[in-house]
């Protein structure tokens, strides 16, 4: 990442590397397992899904898995979450404000689609102009609370030292993050880094998250 000319989150990685916060991540049985969703589609050329799984405990972000696919289904999504331990009924799943629209290959949208698999889901709005800037402000602002499984988020860590913003040479010029392979990962987690804040602003120790739409669960406000 040192290399890569405008990359976002260079001193952060090497912060949680010196600080020896990615590691080994245990989790807590006691408490909810979240997912954090960038959309991505079921077409040849769609654009990667990815996820970040974590639990907030206190104000440490445990984050436990990292997961990226190309062009699956739904299904085939679902089917990894039980796997590893995202269960229907347990677990809860955040989407960005696109994931309440369709599918443009199946006229079905992810908020309905993971509802009706069981799950708790919340949309967070759109943030509007310079979505994509808040929230790598607010994965700066969080980082210093994360600790990363590294067995299970190498690759996510990857995407993270890549991410950068796209550079006009002939300028000198930044033109905002770069839309490549990395950018999915970081934009699912920067979702989970504005969930986290609002997490933090409710209270240490508790285990809810205000403000947002959320579907499928008994217990939602």
């Amino acid at each position: 990442a040192t290399s890569v000319k405008g990359a976002y989150f260079t001193r952060q990685i090497t912060d949680m590397r010196r600080q020896s916060r990615i590691g080994r991540v245990a989790e807590d049985p006691l408490m909810t397992r979240r997912l954090f969703v960038d959309i991505g589609g079921t077409g040849q050329n769609a654009d990667a899904f990815t996820m970040w799984g974590a639990q907030f405990i206190g104000r440490e972000v445990r984050v436990l898995h990292y997961y990226e696919q190309v062009g699956q289904d739904v299904g085939h999504h679902v089917a990894w979450m039980k796997a590893n331990g995202y269960l229907p009924g347990a677990a809860e799943i955040y989407l960005p404000h696109d994931g309440a629209t369709h599918d443009k290959v199946f006229d079905v949208s992810y908020e309905s689609a993971l509802t009706a698999a069981g799950y708790s889901v919340s949309v967070i709005p759109n943030q509007g102009r310079g979505a994509a800037m808040a929230r790598i402000q607010a994965a700066r602002r969080v980082f210093p609370s994360v600790w990363m499984n590294e067995e299970t988020t190498s690759s996510g860590v990857e995407a993270l030292g890549w991410y950068h913003e796209k550079w006009d040479d002939e300028r000198d010029v930044g033109l905002g993050p770069a839309h490549d392979w990395a950018s999915h990962g970081a934009d699912a987690f920067g979702l989970l880094a504005v969930v986290a804040e609002d997490h933090m602003r409710s209270g240490p120790g508790l285990d809810r998250s205000g403000g947002f739409k959320r579907r499928g669960s008994p217990m939602a406000v």
